[in-house]
């Protein structure tokens, strides 16, 4: 499991949960609208989740219905 970002982030791109990232597993690319958590690296310590200032942060199980797309956009990310 890991944490997944999403719609809330789009726009903002707020650098702050990578900044607070232990294992720096929060990417992103110039082309990107948001940033990304590289599941394979993510150790869930949620503290991304703490200082998200747009509340776009969540563990995988918790995403809300409407935003579930972006756990494969996540993961798609990490895939090129």
């Amino acid at each position: 499991m890991a944490y997944i970002i999403t719609q809330p982030c789009i726009g903002t791109k707020d650098a702050s949960c990578v900044e607070v990232c232990p294992v720096d597993c929060i990417h992103t690319s110039d082309g990107a609208d948001q940033y990304f958590i590289n599941p394979d690296e993510c150790i869930d310590c949620g503290v991304c989740a703490e200082v998200c200032p747009v509340e776009a942060i969540f563990f995988e199980d918790d995403v809300p219905e409407n935003w579930t797309s972006f756990k494969d956009l996540n993961s798609g990310f990490f895939k090129h």
